[in-house]
């Protein structure tokens, strides 16, 4: 079973929830298994606070009056103040029917559960944001809970932070390194999350479980891309060449690019986060 454990963590100001540690748990983005007068499929969805600057990924558990009730990805269950909610959350909600067994008639006190994985709109990947220095990216990576070291943390002067670092969950059945490239003021200017490279036996299940899975989350996270097409075929990549087949804007207003790629060594799948405003290509008819 395929999954993304990719999510954000950090909590919705002013909105009574308690503070909590911004850390970043890969899970399932969709499940099955929700009962909501009867069974029906349950898919993650974003929860925003009331301004949207900030939010939550989980799957809507019940509602009443006053509350709703959410599950996040890493299992813990959590209630949201309705209040505090996205009034695009409200819509939402208001096409449900209230959970009879949650029916509520006084209004719960202030505080409220962690809302738990969340995500900072200018954030790429868990609390890292383009134009970040290299002691922020350090520090906020050694603090992140979704990722691990794969050389002993001696050797990172001698080998550097690229392909240091990688995702501690599965995404579609692989782990994604980290890369890093910055400009001449020494701010991050391009972030990539690359699996390592596969054969060619792989490129149709596990690389192809990942790109999809990627998409996903990517979709999830930074909306509906402005250019995507399907899963090119492996003949048509040649060594040291890569196709991008989703394109996203980014908050800030850079770029992300959702591909494969092919080297020596096999084939891989990578997103790469830039600041450079890429733009859609255009097909003449």
């Amino acid at each position: 079973m395929s999954c993304v454990d990719a999510i954000f963590e950090f909590f919705f100001k002013d909105s009574g929830f308690s503070d909590v540690m911004s850390t970043m748990r890969m899970g399932l983005y969709l499940s099955l298994g929700l009962l909501l007068m009867g069974t029906v499929a349950a898919e993650s969805r974003k929860w925003r606070s009331k301004d949207g600057s900030k939010f939550i990924i989980a799957d809507y558990v019940r509602h009443n009056q006053f509350t709703v009730t959410v599950k996040r990805v890493d299992g813990k269950v959590v209630t949201l103040d309705r209040g505090d909610l996205h009034a695009e959350d409200m819509e939402f909600l208001a096409k449900l029917p209230v959970s009879p067994s949650t029916a509520a008639t006084t209004k719960p006190s202030s505080k409220s559960s962690p809302a738990g994985p969340v995500m900072d709109d200018s954030a790429v990947f868990d609390t890292l944001k383009l134009g970040d220095s290299r002691a922020e990216v350090m520090a906020k990576i050694k603090a992140s809970k979704s990722l691990e070291l794969t050389v002993d943390e001696i050797y990172l002067g001698r080998f550097g932070l690229n392909g240091s670092y990688r995702t501690k969950q599965m995404i579609g059945g692989l782990k994604c390194l980290l890369y890093f490239d910055w400009d001449s003021g020494g701010t991050l200017k391009e972030l990539s999350l690359q699996t390592q490279p596969q054969p060619s036996s792989a490129y149709q299940g596990l690389l192809k479980d990942t790109w999809a899975e990627l998409g996903k989350l990517m979709t999830t996270l930074h909306g509906k891309p402005l250019q995507n097409a399907d899963y090119p075929a492996a003949g048509v990549l040649q060594n040291d060449s890569s196709l991008s087949t989703h394109l996203w804007r980014l908050a800030n207003g850079g770029s992300a690019l959702l591909g494969t790629s092919k080297s020596v060594e096999g084939y891989m799948v990578s997103v790469r986060f830039t600041t450079e405003a890429i733009e859609p290509i255009r097909i003449e008819k």
